[in-house]
């Protein structure tokens, strides 16, 4: 929600500062920015250090930024800029850790079930991000109230972490010969180590790729997709601009966040259970569920945008298509990941998947978008509402060719995954990654222990 209140108001921030759509872009870009490059350095201390400390610092960090950035001078964008620089540093230490922590409390079906739990709360937010933003603009008459909502539900949940959850022992359910408590530093390998093995684990490498499709794709969109259905209904001339202090009068936010809410949950959780069925009778089902997802919503994003302007009613059904497809592959990449890593480098391995799929990502695709729609005309430089959608369509073209490009990556990372699995079963039982024993036994039926 903190994430994509700000997107959920954008032609009034807009409008408030006077900028561009470059300069709307960069809101996303500096936050994934800094997201991406502490990810690393939480991974590193998740590892070593307490889990919960590191989670309850960093809600209450992005909690306290965003209120604060809700006060910003219209003089001063820079300072907004700066606090959602700093909501990144929050995320990053919730987003690299608590995937990890979740792992150490199931296993098998459950984890795979817990996991998908988890990740709803991705799509889930996120829409609620966009209709919190939209109503409570509408009910106070000034978009700032919406950023002053979400830190209070986060101070709910930062209270809720510290009083019930736990920070169990790393891998124990996975029979790694794990003996130091959860707290106790590693001190028998360095990071550079932990590096170079994740870099040979080939199934790692390529999902991280298609997933890096993904992000590129979702992030772009949940920026860029209200703004553009409301440049679309000013072309067709069914509404007031929002200029001169007027607000934006139109019901999109709120229409993309139930459609992001209600294809995440449904997307989320069809991947899940698919995942859950196929995979003891199919070992590369995960990877293969996460390829079909994104090469069956390339061509629906693709035809929303092209359906658009002249059929709005028939563009929501696309996005909804295409986020549902989308969103099949949040809950099986973390699944992926966490068995075919040991559970001593996992933390590690979520901040490297988390700074590269960002990186090349949603940390450039929404600043990628504004800076060639404003290049075609579109943003404050356009000369007509008409031009202001069209360059708008046309620099969002982008989105489908990524997703294609995800699908063949994550092919690519079915052929790998046997191999990476059973030496990450081996690493967690205390034996060499490669040799040949009763205990190399693939058991391509489920990941560590189903």
């Amino acid at each position: 929600m903190d994430r994509f209140t700000v997107a959920g108001v954008l032609p009034e921030v807009e409008d408030y500062f006077g900028i561009g759509d470059s300069s709307s872009g960069l809101l996303q870009t500096v936050f994934i920015s800094s997201y991406l490059v502490l990810a690393p350095l939480f991974g590193f201390l998740g590892d070593r250090h307490s889990r919960k400390r590191l989670l309850a610092l960093g809600l209450g960090l992005w909690s306290g930024v965003t209120l604060a950035t809700s006060f910003v001078p219209p003089q001063h964008f820079g300072a907004l800029l700066a606090g959602r620089a700093l909501v990144g540093v929050g995320e990053a230490a919730y987003s690299t850790l608590a995937p990890t922590l979740v792992a150490d409390l199931y296993r098998g079906p459950a984890r795979s079930r817990a996991l998908g739990a988890f990740y709803l709360a991705v799509p889930l937010g996120s829409g609620l991000g966009y209709i919190a933003g939209s109503k409570v603009k509408d009910l106070a008459a000034d978009w700032r109230w919406a950023l002053r909502v979400t830190p209070v539900l986060g101070v709910a949940a930062l209270l809720l972490l510290v009083a019930v959850v736990s920070d169990p022992p790393r891998g124990v359910l996975d029979g790694a010969l794990v003996t130091p408590p959860a707290t106790a530093p590693a001190t028998d390998r360095s990071w550079g180590q932990d590096l170079r093995e994740l870099s040979r684990n080939r199934t790692l490498v390529l999902s991280t790729l298609g997933f890096t499709a993904v992000a590129f794709v979702t992030g772009a969109l949940a920026l860029w997709a209200p703004a553009f259905l409301f440049r679309v209904r000013l072309a067709r001339g069914e509404g007031p601009p929002c200029r001169g202090g007027r607000r934006c009068q139109g019901d999109q936010s709120l229409l993309f966040g139930a459609l992001t809410c209600g294809s995440g949950v449904l997307g989320v959780g069809l991947g899940a259970e698919l995942s859950r069925r196929l995979r003891p009778r199919h070992p590369r089902a995960d990877p293969l569920l996460c390829a079909g997802g994104l090469l069956g919503g390339a061509p629906c994003l693709l035809l929303a945008l092209l359906c658009a302007q002249p059929c709005p009613p028939a563009a929501y059904v696309f996005i909804f298509l295409g986020e549902t497809l989308l969103s099949l592959n949040w809950a099986i990449v973390a699944d992926i990941l966490l068995y075919v890593v040991p559970p001593g480098r996992r933390s590690t391995a979520e901040a490297l998947q988390i700074v590269a799929s960002h990186l090349l990502g949603d940390a450039g695709s929404p600043y990628l978008v504004g800076l060639l729609s404003d290049a075609l005309g579109g943003g404050a430089a356009a000369i007509s509402f008409q031009r202001g959608a069209a360059a708008l369509r046309r620099a969002l073209l982008l989105l489908p060719f990524a997703a294609a490009l995800g699908g063949a990556a994550f092919l690519a990372a079915g052929n790998a995954l046997p191999r990476d699995r059973r030496r990450a079963r081996r690493v967690a039982r205390g034996l060499p990654p490669d040799g040949d024993s009763d205990d190399d036994s693939d058991g391509d039926v489920a990941p560590l222990l189903a």
